[in-house]
């Protein structure tokens, strides 16, 4: 059972560096072939003022916070665990160099199947190194 006191519990912020290398690492990895997202030239010359994130990117950078300490106190069992849902709210553009700020907080947990399965919604509000607005992102964790 997972307690429902910890909805709205703000999850310890942290920064990840958005590394050109990582990005066309990445867009290789998801079968992106778009030369924006792997040649430096082919951003600038499309507009872009370096390497753009390839679109879900900011997922796996939300892997990268280092402080995991709030899923024992909420009741998670690593074991017991599965990614359940992803979902991205983007506003502004995101590139190579940026250093991005993630700040996220339990949003809803609620249960199915008479506390079989549990769910936990976590919301995450991302900027850049200037304070902009770039994405919100919504996970969701079930254990069972």
């Amino acid at each position: 059972m997972i307690d429902t006191k910890h909805i709205g519990r703000r999850l310890p912020s942290f920064k990840a560096s958005t590394d050109a290398w990582r990005l066309r690492f990445f867009a290789k990895a998801i079968g992106e072939t778009n030369p924006i997202y792997l040649d430096e030239a082919a951003a600038r010359d499309a507009g872009h003022p370096s390497l753009p994130l390839p679109p879900t990117f900011l997922f796996s950078l939300e892997f990268e916070q280092p402080d995991t300490r709030w899923r024992d106190d909420v009741g998670l069992n690593m074991a017991r665990i599965l990614h359940g849902e992803q979902s991205f709210s983007y506003h502004r553009m995101a590139y190579a160099g940026d250093v991005l700020q993630f700040d996220s907080c339990i949003a809803d947990i609620y249960d199915k199947k008479g506390g079989a399965l549990w769910f936990i919604v976590r919301e995450t509000r991302v900027t850049n190194q200037r304070g902009d607005h770039v994405a919100d992102l919504r996970s969701v964790i079930v254990q069972r």
